[in-house]
């Protein structure tokens, strides 16, 4: 008698845990270069709204924060006024924090004057890593660091570009996230799909 075949699922890197969202978003978005200018600023806030908090918590209030930042509309979010701001502080949604939501604000202006200048924030981020994402081999989660000095290097040009929430590690964050940098463990097999 054949043995029942049971498909055994791929190994993955252990940060998602069991949880079917956090797999999904481990399986199918982080690490995968990206260079859409709206996805680009959607994880800038959602990084930047991270802050202090486990990024599933993030992850569980996107559609929230997709609805209530009208589907992170660059143009729109820049004219954002004061009135909007209370009134997205009152909204269950995202993450209530008066800091956080008025650095989306000022983020998205400074966001338009890089697009302004280099055509696209795309080609802006991109060139600190002259296009190409780079590939780490790390054998263990304990390997992977929280910033890099270029971490380091893109959070100065940022601030100094007027936006807030971006320190190193939330732009380390970020690099990995749109995969600018592969940072899936070398047994992951979404490492060499990457």
């Amino acid at each position: 008698m054949d043995k029942p075949n049971h498909q055994e699922s791929p190994w993955r890197c252990p940060w998602p845990g069991d949880d079917p969202l956090y797999q999904a978003y481990h399986d199918h978005e982080w690490g995968v270069p990206l260079h859409d200018d709206r996805k680009l600023f959607e994880f800038l806030v959602l990084e930047g709204a991270q802050a202090g908090l486990s990024w599933l918590t993030i992850l569980r209030r996107r559609e929230g924060y997709r609805r209530a930042f009208g589907n992170f509309d660059v143009q729109a979010i820049a004219n954002f006024d004061k009135r909007k701001v209370e009134q997205l502080l009152q909204d269950p949604r995202i993450i209530r924090n008066r800091r956080k939501v008025e650095s989306a604000i000022r983020n998205a202006a400074a966001f338009l004057r890089v697009q302004e200048q280099f055509g696209s924030f795309d080609e802006y981020i991109w060139r600190f890593v002259d296009g190409r994402p780079i590939r780490n081999a790390w054998r263990n989660m304990e390997q992977v660091p929280a910033s890099t000095d270029l971490s380091r290097k893109i959070s100065r040009d940022l601030r100094a570009r007027g936006f807030s929430f971006v320190g190193p590690t939330i732009v380390y964050a970020h690099m990995q996230a749109t995969g600018m940098v592969n940072d899936h463990l070398l047994r992951c097999f979404r490492h060499s799909q990457l």
